[in-house]
């Protein structure tokens, strides 16, 4: 005990200050957002604006059309989010809990996908999602039209899925007593109602830790939008950051206003998983 105190004031030291030093990108973001471009492209750095001006967000939601943009992006996070909860942790739940031939094989398969960068697999995806039957014009063949391209399946389908999200959730049901399962099959419940009535609400911690994490990677992707989407209409915020951008100079003060607004859903989400993000990241490593 008195080893745990002796070195708890210096971790707690160090942490703060690991802390401040994160913080700062985001107070440099959000102050050059208040700053003019005079003030930005000084000789002599201007650390804290002279006036506290909301003009720059006003003319960054003026440049196109951000209700849209912004829309585009809550429907892709959301519906991403949501599926993949669905997907991930019935996935999870049978490679942890149930007993079926193949099922080692086949989990260590899935995880083939943690080994893969997502850019060796971005032109396959493209093209398999171009020539979807029946989308986008295509005939029975996929042939003669866009499929899922410029549309929100084509931005939702690859991430619905994945294998992190099933590793996760194997590795928190892998936690719980055997004589929970034994419990449930004297009570009469098949399977999928175990899982239903007695595992979906223990998984608080690891639905928010997927809910955080994976609305943090479909809310900020850049690359797979770019490649799947050319029509104003369909842009995602991180697309529309582009608008602030031309061959000759980057509006910086324009820029960092709209990063600053598009960063609050983020920060909205986690501060409301906080508490069971970081148990669910604690207990899914650790099997008991």
């Amino acid at each position: 005990m008195m080893e745990t105190t002796k070195y708890r004031v210096p971790i707690s030291a160090v942490m703060f200050i690991l802390s401040l030093v994160m913080l700062v990108p985001f107070l440099l973001m959000i102050l050059t957002s208040f700053k003019t471009m005079g003030e930005i492209q000084s000789s002599q750095f201007v650390f804290i604006p002279k006036q506290l001006s909301l003009d720059n967000y006003i003319q960054a939601m003026k440049r196109g059309d951000w209700l849209q943009y912004f829309w585009n992006s809550i429907f892709v996070t959301a519906v991403t989010v949501i599926a993949s909860l669905l997907l991930n942790s019935i996935a999870g739940y049978s490679f942890g809990r149930l007993r079926f031939k193949g099922r080692d094989l086949l989990f260590v398969i899935s995880l083939v996908g943690l080994m893969i960068p997502p850019q060796v697999t971005m032109i396959p995806v493209f093209l398999i999602l171009k020539h979807i039957p029946f989308a986008g014009g295509n005939d029975w063949l996929g042939q003669g039209g866009i499929g899922w391209i410029n549309s929100y399946m084509g931005l939702i389908v690859p991430y619905v899925a994945g294998s992190f999200g099933v590793f996760l959730f194997r590795q928190f049901y892998l936690n719980f007593p055997k004589d929970l399962d034994d419990a449930a099959k004297v009570d009469g419940l098949s399977a999928f109602k175990t899982y239903l009535y007695i595992y979906v609400p223990l998984s608080k911690p690891i639905f928010a830790t997927l809910i955080a994490l994976k609305a943090t990677q479909s809310w900020n992707e850049y690359t797979w939008p770019l490649i799947v989407t050319n029509n104003d209409a369909m842009k995602t915020v991180q697309l529309a950051l582009t608008l602030f951008r031309d061959e000759t100079q980057v509006q910086w003060n324009l820029l960092m206003s709209a990063t600053t607004l598009i960063v609050l859903p983020l920060m909205i989400v986690f501060l409301f998983s906080q508490k069971y993000f970081i148990e669910g990241i604690v207990t899914s490593g650790i099997k008991g």
